[in-house]
């Protein structure tokens, strides 16, 4: 294996750990950026790298399209490409093949409350057919079909380098129920093996499995097995924050990491919010990535402690205040929210503003995290900042409950 996890602290189900990888030792809890085709917009890599970016997130199935795996490989490797010196992680491909989702963003109305404040959300699943032998889907460049096996994405993400990988799984929404679940779950088992035979790499490059199984405890459970015994470098808990409610994700991830083994990290994958990654490393995961903090800034929102800050609010016209005034990064040291303001409505910088903001103040909570629990403590005052009346959900606090965390003083009663 190429990584090394040793736990530093723990606080009853909450975890800090060091990962070494190839390219760069990492602390965790840790969130990870997504850069969808080797870049975060509006961020150079030195900027990443000066606010603690441990590990960025490629998308292998936008590498491989454009500008090719195999361009990448002549060039020495996707470190290389992107000058990015630190970790990198590459996903399947399966997710973008299989839901092929569309953002469609419709004046302003309708936010979810999950995974990344979109608009309003299309699948397009007609595009893609799943059977055994892999996922057919229609090509986004030329609409011609193409066909992605488990061997052929482990050859890309090879071709690719980075530090972790992904084995292709057969992903499905948790609101579909039904024997498809079932059918996902031990296809998803059997393309792991298919992935571990074609991974040519394995002392450079860290396969990882994801646990699929929907919202089904007993799917769970045979799908987290099957994967321990295959002696994985690292787990991803997969097939979350696709529109179910909150108590159904806080139980899966609660189950999955009680059944994970204690000396490989646990990767819950498309988890963005801070209040979900504070609940899931107090639940013992170490490891999550979303487009969140970005996509939220292209919108003119900034994460705060409270919660969000809106930008594009006529009220933060003469605000001359930081965005956050505990905040230490670049932007909240020399910028001022009315400036800002007049910028997220007119011109591309105040996204790119907002941005390093966001992804400032998630990679700060990731140290804080992982210092609390090294001092044997963890983030209560989180909750206290960002519930101050004690009106914390429900599912928080029996989630807390079940990872042994005391916040009956946050908990509305």
């Amino acid at each position: 294996m190429a990584l090394r996890f040793e736990v530093l602290g723990r606080f009853n189900r909450a975890r800090a750990a060091q990962l070494t990888l190839p390219h760069f030792a990492c602390q965790t809890p840790l969130f990870m950026p997504v850069g969808t085709q080797g870049t975060i917009k509006g961020l150079t890599t030195d900027q990443l790298e000066e606010i603690g970016c441990q590990i960025i997130l490629g998308n292998t199935y936008h590498l491989a399209l454009r500008p090719t795996s195999e361009l990448i490989d002549e060039l020495g490797g996707l470190h290389k490409f992107m000058n990015w010196p630190r970790a990198l992680l590459t996903d399947s491909g399966g997710f973008q093949m299989v839901s092929c989702i569309t953002n469609l963003y419709v004046a302003g109305i309708f936010y979810t409350q999950w995974h990344f404040a979109y608009i309003f959300q299309v699948s397009l699943l007609h595009l893609a057919d799943i059977t055994e032998k892999g996922v057919t889907f229609q090509s986004p460049v030329d609409g011609k079909p193409m066909l992605l096996t488990p061997e052929e994405s482990i050859q890309i993400q090879n071709r690719i380098g980075a530090d972790i990988i992904m084995a292709l799984d057969d992903v499905v929404r948790t609101t579909i129920t039904g024997p498809r679940i079932e059918e996902a779950m031990y296809r998803t088992l059997r393309w792991v093996d298919r992935c571990i035979a074609a991974h040519k790499r394995p002392h450079e490059q860290n396969l990882f499995g994801i646990v699929q199984g929907g919202l089904d405890p007993v799917l769970r459970d045979i799908c987290v097995r099957g994967l321990v015994d295959r002696n994985l470098p690292g787990y991803a808990i997969g097939g979350l924050a696709g529109g179910e409610d909150k108590d159904s994700f806080w139980r899966v991830v609660a189950q999955c990491t009680a059944a994970l083994p204690e000396d490989k990290p646990r990767y819950v994958m498309g988890v963005g919010y801070p209040l979900d990654i504070v609940v899931c490393s107090a639940l013992g995961a170490d490891m999550y990535d979303c487009v969140y903090p970005t996509r939220t800034a292209r919108f003119g929102t900034a994460l705060v402690p409270e919660g969000v800050l809106k930008l594009k609010h006529n009220a933060m016209v003469n605000d001359t205040r930081p965005i956050d005034p505990t905040c230490a990064c670049m932007v909240c040291k020399n910028y001022t929210r009315a400036y800002i303001h007049c910028l997220v409505t007119k011109d591309a910088m105040g996204s790119q503003l907002l941005s390093y903001h966001n992804l400032y103040y998630m990679l700060q909570l990731s140290r804080n995290l992982h210092s609390s629990i090294v001092e044997g403590r963890f983030v209560c005052d989180f909750l206290q900042k960002m519930f101050p009346k004690g009106d914390v959900p429900e599912w928080v606090c029996n989630a807390m409950d079940v990872a042994g965390i005391d916040i009956s003083s946050c908990c509305s009663s």
